[in-house]
């Protein structure tokens, strides 16, 4: 750390941790809200009015069987302290440091093919991080994952992440009863999108703490095309996402959409590209400069700034992209006329002969 300081608390049950290597910077203090995406927050707005959330939610909270998660982990797993994956220990405590996390979550390893991590909890928040995903990240690669995770934690993500799990092994068991699932998938498909965006709000407070963004790009990288890194290139990789946004005509924007329903994270690719581009973003560099809002005032935060924040840089991105359907959209929002022309258009490229080639 750049003072030298310790700090206290962890998944072994005490003890004290300074980053090590390289110096990086602390933020006292910091309030999520410094590195959580806009969309993030509009999201969860959204998300806490759809009818029924807040009755199920309530319901839920009381009913999860949160003790047996806690038991199963501890039971199935390898919990990371200083004589078990010690060096995960390690990083755990310098990125509750960095991003001054009073208490370190418990962590756990956890025998799994599939490269993952997660933080989930109601009352207080575990980390999950599998065989794969320790197997396949080099150091800084994983720092940035703990940190992720640690943001998820600073955020008070896992609540809403243990619900979606609940209510989606719930779905696939009431699936045969007829309207049975209706309901709980509707809640399902809105916890997603949040979830969705929560993943690019803890991207950046893994950025915050690995403070490398080469390597926080570098495990996405990987998370997508595994660990053949000699036969990769992050700058290729983000060009994918640049090809992905641009790419096609209005129908493959349906389908981009279409694909991502039933996802819980968004593609690799895109979070690569919007990690990039918020590392060069005046934001990133004002809270590494010390400039960032506080917990103290998060009290003080009207939600309805919130919002309005949000859907400002909701019309941002619309306006930016340059995706066909948001680019159409935007044409639309500036007054552009001739509504019927511009879909047609988008639809069957040139005219006459693009639609000769679909038949």
């Amino acid at each position: 750390m750049t003072d030298g300081n310790h700090h206290d608390g962890g998944g072994d049950g005490g003890g004290h941790a300074r980053v090590p290597g390289r110096q990086r910077r602390r933020f006292p203090g910091i309030s999520s809200r410094a590195y959580e995406h806009p969309a993030d927050r509009s999201a969860l707005v959204a998300l806490r009015r759809l009818s029924g959330f807040d009755t199920v939610f309530k319901a839920l909270s009381g009913l999860l069987p949160e003790r047996s998660l806690r038991l199963l982990f501890l039971s199935d797993s390898v919990r990371v302290s200083d004589a078990q994956f010690a060096h995960l220990n390690t990083m755990l405590r310098d990125a509750c440091y960095i991003l001054d996390l009073e208490k370190v979550p418990p962590m756990y390893v956890n025998q799994d093919p599939n490269p993952n991590a997660m933080c989930i909890g109601l009352d207080e928040p575990i980390i999950v991080v599998t065989t794969a995903l320790v197997e396949l990240l080099d150091e800084e690669e994983m720092r940035a994952v703990v940190g992720h995770e640690v943001g998820h934690a600073l955020s008070g993500h896992s609540v809403y992440r243990t619900i979606l799990l609940f209510l989606t092994n719930l779905a696939l068991k009431v699936a045969w009863i007829p309207l049975g699932n209706v309901a709980i998938m509707a809640i399902v498909t809105a916890l997603r999108e949040w979830f969705r965006k929560s993943e690019l709000s803890a991207d950046r407070a893994g950025l915050l703490v690995g403070q490398d963004p080469h390597a926080s790009m570098r495990g996405l990288m990987k998370l997508a095309g595994g660990n053949h890194l000699h036969e990769m290139n992050v700058d290729a990789f983000l060009e994918q996402a640049e090809e992905y946004e641009a790419g096609g005509d209005l129908r493959d924007s349906v389908l981009k959409i279409m694909n991502m329903l039933p996802r819980t994270h968004p593609f690799a690719t895109v979070r690569a590209a919007e990690l990039k581009k918020w590392s060069e973003s005046r934001d990133f560099q004002r809270i590494m400069d010390g400039h960032y809002p506080r917990r103290e005032e998060d009290k003080d935060t009207s939600v309805s700034d919130s919002f309005r924040q949000s859907a400002s840089a909701y019309a941002d991105d619309v306006r930016n992209s340059k995706d066909p359907l948001m680019k159409l959209v935007s044409d639309i929002a500036g007054g552009a006329g001739d509504l019927g022309g511009k879909l047609r258009g988008k639809f069957t490229g040139q005219g006459g002969d693009d639609a000769a080639k679909d038949k």
